[in-house]
């Protein structure tokens, strides 16, 4: 019995040990765990990120697309929608997501905001009689990224990337509609600046910035040396070779609005310099001297009209001299032809359009190219989850006297032109759409467009092959030229 008792007795005192030391291995206290809380400071959907005052927020939306004819959101132009032939889309899909990042934090001079939106896109793929790694369904730039937002806000100033001042608080989008509305200023996928708005209380603001308009999705319009124009540009709307030189200056523009309940109004400016490079390919050939353009915008919205609560009507017209892009913006494209058929004997049909800011000729100045236009829509809503809206765009080209000489000149040398030469032209786009909620954040749109390229030549080309095209060397009328395109979308916001 003694050795029983020595023996559990022994077995105690270690198992004692043995938990004392497991314990001595213990912390003292457990940390306690930080639970994301939510931040009331900005609206809905932010959160603090653990550890700091600053708040966070993630969103974004996931769209799919379907459209027929006239490309995602566009009209019929260029290769290879402009065909018009059997390399032609008839139709397309699209998929998107969109993702944005928004944090905040609260300082002494104020909030300190960064905002960042990152596009990914899945496209159908375009063909050309070039490009036969499309045509067997190999993957080439149909995939696309896009950083559309990118600043800093700090005490009024803006450093980075995000939508020019100069636009309209909807873009091109008066009610819905294309990508490629004229008749205003879009830089809805960002431009690159430095900008400070003052608050004047009461819903005044105004604004100025320097910005880069080479960042914008298209960059900026030509500036062409038209005595560098080929037989092969010109049937393709170039009119020359393009011959910007580096960049001497920012865009200059500057912005008063007013924003109350029953809406808002804007009045915009701009001024944009353009600085050629040299009349040849080196420098002892010379250039012209820089000259400055600039443009003019207002911009009109009335909420809540009497037509039903939630309606709005949205107006804006612009001006031009020497600044294009502030009217046929950075989604219309800026030298395009459109085929079709030919009521002459003519092999086909043809309308080309070239856009500017400025032209000129091998030891002359630049000469500005002028340009108007104006665009609106009306959405009414029937119910909470249904809207249905109208909307309009129109913009005109205007070359000066000596652009015109020139031009026409290369049009009968080379195009052997045998009517009316003018290469000044009109654009109109005129569409309904209509949109159905049925559940918060998610939205199917059915959107139908028709557009007008209004040219003002005449008669008959005789044009050279255009092989990405694959149009033959023929003779072409001159005419003008329609376009019907359909969207349908389904987008989930979140």
């Amino acid at each position: 019995m003694k050795l029983v008792k020595s023996l559990l007795l022994g077995s105690a005192a270690g198992l004692i040990a043995v938990g004392g030391a497991q314990a001595a291995d213990l912390p003292v206290k457990a940390k306690a765990v930080e639970y994301v809380k939510i931040c009331s400071l900005y609206g809905a959907g932010f959160y603090y990120m653990p550890g700091t005052d600053t708040c966070i927020k993630f969103g974004g939306y996931l769209r799919a697309d379907v459209w027929a004819q006239g490309g995602d959101y566009g009209f019929r132009q260029g290769t290879n929608q402009g065909s018009n032939n059997r390399l032609t889309n008839y139709w397309g899909e699209r998929a998107r997501m969109d993702f944005t990042v928004d944090t905040r934090t609260a300082t002494e001079y104020g909030v300190v905001r960064t905002f960042a939106d990152m596009v990914f896109s899945w496209d159908t793929q375009s063909v050309n009689s070039s490009n036969p790694s499309a045509i067997t369904g190999t993957p080439n730039t149909s995939a696309t990224l896009g950083l559309y937002h990118a600043f800093i806000q700090f005490a009024g100033f803006t450093f980075g990337r995000t939508v020019s001042i100069f636009d309209a608080p909807w873009q091109s989008y008066p009610a819905g509609g294309p990508d490629t509305l004229p008749g205003g200023s879009n830089h809805v996928t960002g431009i690159n600046q430095v900008a400070y708005t003052a608050d004047f209380g009461q819903g005044i603001t105004g604004s100025i910035a320097i910005e880069d308009e080479t960042t914008s999705a298209g960059g900026q319009s030509n500036l062409w040396n038209l005595s560098s124009a080929s037989a092969a540009g010109m049937i393709t709307g170039a009119y020359g070779a393009n011959d910007w030189g580096g960049t001497r200056s920012p865009d200059l523009t500057g912005a008063i609005r007013v924003d109350q309940a029953w809406g808002l109004a804007q009045i915009s400016v701009a001024a944009h310099d353009m600085h050629a490079a040299y009349y040849g390919t080196t420098e002892p050939t010379g250039h012209p001297s820089d000259k400055w353009g600039w443009a003019i915008q207002g911009a009109l919205s009335i909420k809540n009209i009497p037509t039903g609560a939630g309606d709005s009507i949205n107006l804006q017209a612009v001006y031009t001299d020497g600044a294009s892009r502030y009217n046929f913006q950075s989604l219309f494209p800026q030298t395009f032809f459109m085929y079709s058929g030919s009521g002459i004997g003519a092999y086909q049909g043809i309308g080309i359009a070239g856009i500017a800011d400025g032209v000129f000729t091998t030891g002359s100045s630049i000469e500005s190219v002028k340009t108007w236009g104006f665009r609106g829509g009306y959405s009414h809503n029937w119910n909470p989850n249904w809207v249905s809206a109208i909307y309009g765009g129109y913009g005109a080209v205007q070359y000066g006297g000596g652009g015109k000489a020139t031009i026409c000149a290369n049009m009968v040398g080379l195009l052997g032109l045998t009517g009316n030469c003018n290469p000044d032209f009109n654009f109109g786009v005129i569409g309904v759409n209509t949109v159905w909620t049925p559940v918060k954040n998610l939205a199917f749109t059915a959107d139908l467009s028709w557009s007008r390229l209004d040219q003002k030549y005449s008669g008959t080309i005789a044009a050279p092959a255009n092989l990405l095209a694959a149009k033959p060397a023929a003779i072409y009328e001159m005419k003008d030229q329609d376009s019907l395109a359909l969207l349908l979308r389904a987008q989930r916001n979140f």
